[in-house]
């Protein structure tokens, strides 16, 4: 009750003799300190939508060309108009008190604003139209053509020499619309190794009608959106493949990242939650000011940091809604069924770690009881939309429950202080890992937020990791943030000798707020419901992951080949192995397409016809001395956008239907390390992560996301489901496959005959209107390339 009546800025009594009025001077000195925090920040963003705005021109530039413009016109005694400012002035009713001189100093303002602006008008469009040009990724890995090095020199010449994270979105080009006749002849070549003559004749029958008749008038629609919108994919990708599932987003959709694998910086949860949590703001606050630095040099769509922070999923009945809100002040926590809200601010700045530590030191000590419902609580953002929509809209509507509930949606980010331990066993390394990650995934359904764009979880041993809702952000996106935490951890803020937080404790630091709730029994019957869905689902989910430390991307390297493309056809070869009789399937691996604007991704549809006649060599045991991949083609967001056009005019087309339909039994992402400069891998090992990982797309079908690491690691995480008898969810065939692929490429390159060994990377090309557009595969390391 203390902290309730401290809380309060001024109280109030009616007396006979009058009104007694009580001021609280520090609520009175926090608001007022919290205003002036709130007016900064806004002046912050106002100056970055000023410098974003005019870029690559800057307010810097502007003075410069007024102040040399106005010098040289002074001395020369040069009117920069040209008598036109002189002739105007006459008619307007001012020209009476502008002396010469005056008329001399508007002119040349007005001339020289016009300059500049006309300057950074060119600048930006010259920008954008290198920015247009693709070429850059054909060059050989390691090695730059003189074309690509003057191409990246005036980039670099054009872009400024301080860009902000959002510089460059008005240069960016739109993402094209390929024409349809391309489309469909890279989807027959993507389907012809998973078909049977009579299978892709029919297929081929269907692409060709549909070529022919239909697709040309849904074509027209797309182009007619490219030209009116930023983006043709992106919202409608955004709304149709995450917003309107009305299944549960957990395993589903949500994905997570780990801690380190080797290494836990403090065994103390609150300290541990503490520096993390601060690095976390700290990330926020330069996202704020737009001070994250461009993660390649190439510039690349930041759109989707927008929504990182503030940001909460809300359910509807048929489709979800993202709600973000341009400033939190506080965080959502929980722990062992109850609610809390954490300020994140004190006397008008960012609390310390060791202050942050100090408030989960507090709601680890809370011995109280939950109430009745709270729980479980959680279950309902795992478990199917519909039912928390109603339960939503019915029992969270008004009172403590709404402010509750407003409290944990419009929270920073949520905070989940879980009370098992998880880490990286070496003795037992396949159950430790396999027992990490579903924590990260789905825990116990109802001690993570789902809906918050992301949770930070630390178990009770000190380790930590995230668990992210896919809708707002792909996973590029929150990496970055992952590795600023991380890098920040250990040693830029650090611990002291006993595992605490540097720094003391605050004398007058308000508590954490137990969030209030009062939930009936109708409430708790569908919330028990939602719990007994999600644990299903996360019951079926086979989940393992280990590290492969037999060799990774420097001996991969020496035989001329791409890592990822190695990996790519190992995961056929395992798959083909496990597969009941040898079958290959649709394979899809995740690609950004951010070298446009507002761009997501698309999809690299790697088993090709080469890469299935070089794993039926490898079965056969016969010396593969070279093995290709023929480019796969990004074709599956312009077939999606196709399909939904021809929904919305009422069109049934059985080709669309039928590739919408296909299922991805093998769904691929890597997880690549942006910030090397955050990691010296090689004086401090132990600082490697874990990488992330997701559930499996189809039911009987493979989630793989892989991560390398250094030269000598790569860490695989593999899910599917224990209710298909056609997976398992084992890293043994996929090590298998490495090692036999690696083994004739090893012996070539030992004998110095690696160019007979090569492995063209997997791309992903558009071309449309005579030019060639590209977007590259997320595995693609274009910090090596560029």
């Amino acid at each position: 009750m203390a902290e309730a009546h401290q809380a309060v800025a001024f109280q109030f009594t009616v007396t006979p003799d009058g009104i007694d009025l009580h001021l609280c001077h520090e609520a009175l000195r926090q608001i007022y300190l919290s205003g002036i925090h709130s007016w900064k920040k806004r002046f912050i963003r106002f100056k970055n939508g000023v410098m974003t705005g005019v870029y690559p021109g800057s307010p810097s530039g502007l003075l410069v060309v007024l102040v040399g413009y106005m010098s040289t016109t002074k001395y020369a005694k040069i009117d920069p108009s040209l008598g036109m400012f002189t002739k105007l002035s006459k008619h307007l009713p001012i020209s009476k008190y502008v002396t010469e001189e005056g008329q001399r100093v508007v002119g040349g303002v007005l001339i020289g604003t016009g300059l500049w602006i006309a300057v950074t008008f060119v600048m930006r469009n010259v920008l954008k139209y290198l920015l247009s040009w693709h070429g850059w990724m054909f060059n050989r890995h390691g090695s730059l053509n003189l074309k690509t090095k003057i191409w990246l020199v005036l980039v670099k010449l054009f872009s400024g020499p301080k860009p902000m994270l959002y510089s460059f979105q008005s240069s960016l080009p739109r993402l094209p619309v390929p024409p349809v006749k391309d489309t469909v002849r890279r989807y027959l070549e993507s389907a012809r190794p998973l078909m049977d003559d009579e299978q892709y004749k029919r297929m081929e029958g269907l692409a060709k009608d549909f070529e022919k008749n239909l697709g040309p008038r849904l074509q027209w629609y797309l182009k007619l959106k490219s030209w009116w919108a930023s983006n043709y994919v992106s919202d409608w990708w955004e709304e149709y493949i995450y917003l309107r599932g009305r299944g549960p987003i957990m395993v589903n959709s949500n994905y997570y990242a780990m801690d380190f694998l080797y290494v836990i910086p403090t065994t103390r949860q609150a300290a541990r939650a503490g520096n993390s949590i601060h690095a976390i703001m700290m990330y926020r606050r330069k996202l704020d000011r737009a001070q994250i630095k461009p993660v390649s040099r190439v510039p690349l769509c930041s759109a989707q940091w927008e929504r990182m922070f503030n940001t909460s999923r809300i359910p509807g009945l048929e489709t979800d809604v993202l709600q973000h809100m341009n400033e939190s002040k506080h965080i959502a926590v929980y722990h062992k069924g109850l609610f809390y809200k954490v300020w994140m601010f004190y006397d008008g700045r960012l609390l310390l770690p060791r202050e942050i530590e100090q408030q989960f030191e507090r709601i680890l000590a809370d011995k109280s009881e939950p109430q009745p419902g709270e729980e479980l609580l959680a279950a309902l953002t795992a478990g199917d939309r519909v039912p928390w929509a109603k339960a939503r809209s019915q029992f969270f509507s008004r009172g403590k429950n709404k402010q509750s509930l407003d409290a944990v949606e419009k929270a920073a980010f949520f905070v989940s202080l879980d009370d098992t331990e998880q880490r990286y066993d070496p003795e037992n390394p396949v159950q430790s890992l396999d027992s990490y990650g579903k924590s990260l995934l789905h825990g116990k359904c109802h001690d993570r937020w789902f809906d918050k764009s992301f949770n930070l979880i630390v178990f009770k041993n000190g380790t930590m990791g995230l668990n992210a809702e896919h809708s707002w952000a792909d996973a590029p996106v929150v990496s970055h943030l992952w590795e600023h935490v991380l890098s920040s951890d250990p040693v830029r803020l650090g611990y002291t000798e006993d595992g605490h937080c540097k720094g003391n404790p605050h004398p007058n630091l308000l508590g954490p707020q137990r969030l209030q709730w009062d939930i009936p029994e109708e409430c708790q019957a569908v919330i028990s419901s939602s719990l007994k869905v999600a644990k299903a689902l996360a019951d079926d989910v086979d989940m393992h992951i280990i590290p492969f430390n037999d060799f990774g991307k420097g001996l991969i390297k020496k035989c001329k080949t791409s890592p990822d493309g190695f990996i790519q056809i190992a995961l056929q070869l395992a798959h083909f192995r496990v597969r009941d009789k040898g079958k290959f399937c649709l394979t899809y691996e995740a690609s950004m397409t951010r070298l446009f604007r507002e761009g997501r991704t698309e999809t690299v549809r790697s088993c090709t016809t080469q890469t299935c006649d070089f794993v039926r060599a490898m079965m056969n045991d016969k010396c593969v001395c070279l093995f290709l991949i023929i480019p796969p083609y990004g074709i599956d967001r312009h077939l999606f956008c196709l399909y939904l056009v021809s929904k919305y005019l009422g069109e049934d087309s059985a080709f669309l239907k039928e590739v919408l339909s296909e299922p991805w039994r093998l769904s691929t992402s890597q997880t690549p390390l942006q910030q090397l400069d955050l990691f010296d891998l090689k004086r401090h090992p132990e600082f490697v992560t874990s990488g992330g990982g997701f559930g499996p797309v189809a039911d009987d079908g493979y989630g793989v996301s892989y991560i390398i690491l250094g030269e000598d690691l790569i860490n695989f995480h593999i899910s599917s489901k224990h209710s298909s008898p056609e997976t398992v969810s084992s890293l043994y065939y996929i090590s298998n496959s490495i090692l036999q692929i690696i083994a004739p490429c090893e012996m070539s390159s030992q004998n110095g005959k690696q160019q007979n060994h090569q492995v063209t990377t997997p791309l992903l090309v558009n071309h449309s209107s005579g030019s060639l557009e590209r977007t590259m595969p997320l595995c693609l390391e274009e910090r090596d390339l560029v």
